[in-house]
């Protein structure tokens, strides 16, 4: 099963790209960030992330999306700007059919570090560990995808139930 794992923003966007086998065993497959650049129109900007992540999609073919839901933004400018890239996410991965799910930020980090209020430190040393790669030096956006991703393989037997 391939499962990615998508970190909602504007300027970036965290992909992580994940095989989980029947003898539950992960495999990285990729990882890395769409960028839109900050002098664009906003609707450009929801334009390269749609394209960008449709050509990904094709590329891999994974079955379940796992996008991280919007915990309370205090900026709500910010806040409508990602709730505006993550309905072209949504959209994007539905109109390819995937199963999509959407952790909040407290279930992610619970599940993966049984902690629900772990640090970025913390979820990456977790994530290093459990997939066998290093994660230093990689955008914390693609970390947090692969986070992601990884929720989506342990909760899996949820998903498709």
């Amino acid at each position: 099963m391939i499962i990615l794992g998508i970190d909602p923003g504007l300027a970036t966007v965290g992909i992580g790209i994940i095989e989980y086998d029947a003898k539950r065993t992960f495999r990285v497959i990729d990882y890395c960030t769409i960028e839109t650049l900050k002098a664009s129109l906003t609707a450009e900007r929801l334009r390269v992330i749609a394209v960008d992540l449709l050509n990904i999609i094709r590329e891999h073919h994974p079955t379940i999306a796992v996008i991280e839901k919007l915990y309370f933004e205090t900026n709500q400018k910010t806040a409508m700007v990602v709730s505006e890239a993550r309905g072209v996410i949504l959209l994007t991965c539905a109109k390819e059919e995937l199963t999509i799910v959407e952790p909040s930020p407290l279930e992610l980090k619970l599940a993966v570090t049984g902690d629900g209020r772990a640090d970025k430190k913390q979820m990456e040393m977790m994530l290093s560990r459990t997939l066998n790669i290093d994660l230093s030096g990689v955008p914390d956006d693609a970390v947090d995808a692969l986070g992601l991703a990884l929720f989506g393989a342990v909760t899996r037997e949820k998903i498709i139930a």
